[in-house]
C-alpha cells in the first residue's frame, strides 16, 4: 500500500497511489499527475522506490527521467529485489535521499507485506464475537446473535481487509457461514467489498458439504485445507463443487496452523483473518500465531462450565506463559466494545 506526492515550492503539484497489482505504482502516477513541475522537486512517499522489471518498469528509473532533486521515503522496501537498492540508484543518480520519516506508521501501514516478505507467513489477525465472559455459544450451541448488527458489520468490513479468511471445518457444519466480505447498503442492495477475500476452511476428513454456502459464495476462492489420506469420494465431490482442495501436513490427525498458513503464503496469501471457531482460535494461541486481535463483546453473560470458550485449545498451566496484548485499544460500537491490539507471546520475538 503505497502512495505518494510530488512537492514544489512547498506546494502538492502531484499526487497518486498504487491501486492494484499490475498497474502503476505511486510515484509513476504522481509525477504524471506533475508534469513538467516534477523537475527539481521533492518526491514524498511511505515506501522505497523500487529499482527492478517486475509487472512495470522501475520506479527509479521514472523519477531520475522526472528529475526529481530529492526523495523523502518513511522506509526501506524489505523485498529482497529492492531493500536498499532504490535508495542507491536514486543517490548514484545524484538524488538526495532521505530516510525513516514516519517509519513506525508506514510499517503498520504494510505490516501485512512485511510479515510475508521477512518469513514467508501471512499476518494473522485473530478475531472472536463473544459474550462479556468470553463465551462464543451456549450449552447448546446457540450463537446467533451474540453481538449486534453493527458488530457484524465491522467484523464483515474486517474481512475486506484481508487476503483470506479461515474457519474450522466445524464453524462450517454448525453455521454454515458465507465467509464473504458483503453487507447490505442503505437501500438493501448487496455490495461487496473490494478485494473479495479467499475463503479458507481447515478440515482434515472432507467434512465440508459440497453444496455449503461457503463453497457457494460469489467471488473469491473456496479453498479446504485437509490431510493427504482425506477421501478421495469427497475431495472430488468439492473440487467438482469448485472448492480448491490442497494437502497441509497433519499431526496425530489434527491439521496444524504453521504449515497449513505457510502454504497460503506460498501462494500468496498476504494476510488471513482466523474467526474460529473456538478450537481453530485456541490452536492458534497453541502454536503461538497472530499479529492482531479484534474482539467484538456484546454486553451480555451466557455462564455455564459448557459454554463454548472464544479460545479453545489447550491452554497455558501459568500465567506467565500467557499470550499478552499490548498497544491496546478499546471503543464503543452501539451496544457493544471492540478490543483492538497487537498479541504478545512468551519466548516469541517479532520482526
Amino acid at each position: 500500500m503505497v502512495g505518494a506526492v510530488v512537492v514544489r515550492r512547498n506546494r502538492i503539484v502531484g499526487r497518486g497511489y498504487h491501486a492494484r497489482a499490475g498497474e502503476p505504482h505511486a510515484e509513476v502516477v504522481a509525477l504524471a499527475a506533475a508534469g513538467r513541475r516534477a523537475r527539481g522537486a521533492r518526491l514524498y512517499v511511505n515506501l522505497e522506490p523500487c529499482c527492478h522489471f517486475g509487472r512495470t518498469p522501475p520506479c527509479t528509473d521514472a523519477i531520475i527521467s522526472a528529475g526529481v532533486r530529492e526523495v523523502i521515503a518513511c522506509m526501506r522496501d524489505p523485498d529482497p529485489r529492492v531493500n536498499g537498492r532504490g535508495f542507491r540508484a536514486l543517490r548514484a543518480a545524484g538524488i538526495g535521499v532521505r530516510v525513516g520519516a514516519l517509519a513506525s506508521e508506514a510499517r503498520r501501514l504494510n505490516a501485512a507485506f512485511v510479515r510475508w516478505t521477512g518469513s514467508g507467513l501471512p499476518f494473522v489477525t485473530l478475531k472472536a464475537g463473544m459474550s462479556l465472559d468470553g463465551r462464543i455459544a451456549t450449552r447448546a450451541g446457540e450463537s446467533k446473535w451474540i453481538t449486534s448488527a453493527a458488530a457484524r458489520a465491522a467484523a464483515r468490513a474486517l474481512r475486506a481487509e484481508h487476503d483470506a479468511v479461515l474457519v474450522g471445518v466445524n464453524t462450517v457444519l454448525a453455521d454454515n457461514p458465507r465467509l464473504t466480505a458483503a453487507g447490505r447498503s442503505r437501500r438493501g442492495r448487496m455490495a461487496t467489498l473490494p478485494p473479495a477475500p479467499a475463503r479458507i476452511v481447515l478440515d482434515s476428513r472432507l467434512r465440508t458439504p459440497p453444496g455449503a454456502r461457503v463453497v457457494a459464495a460469489a467471488g473469491g476462492e473456496t479453498v479446504i485445507l485437509t490431510r493427504r489420506d482425506a477421501p478421495l469420494r469427497r475431495r472430488r465431490r468439492l473440487e467438482m463443487a469448485g472448492a480448491l482442495v490442497i494437502d497441509v501436513p497433519a499431526r496425530n490427525g489434527r491439521l496444524s496452523l504453521r504449515p497449513a498458513l505457510a502454504e497460503l503464503g506460498r501462494r500468496g496469501i498476504l494476510s488471513v483473518l482466523i474467526e474460529g471457531g473456538g478450537e481453530v482460535l485456541g490452536s492458534a494461541l497453541d502454536e503461538k500465531i497472530g499479529d492482531r486481535v479484534v474482539l467484538y463483546v456484546a454486553g451480555m453473560v451466557i455462564g455455564g462450565r459448557r459454554g463454548r470458550p472464544a479460545f479453545g485449545g489447550r491452554g497455558v498451566a501459568r500465567l506467565s506463559q500467557a499470550m499478552r496484548v499490548r498497544d491496546l485499544t478499546v471503543s464503543d460500537l452501539g451496544s457493544d466494545l471492540v478490543i483492538d491490539g497487537m498479541p504478545v507471546f512468551p519466548g516469541v520475538r517479532r520482526g
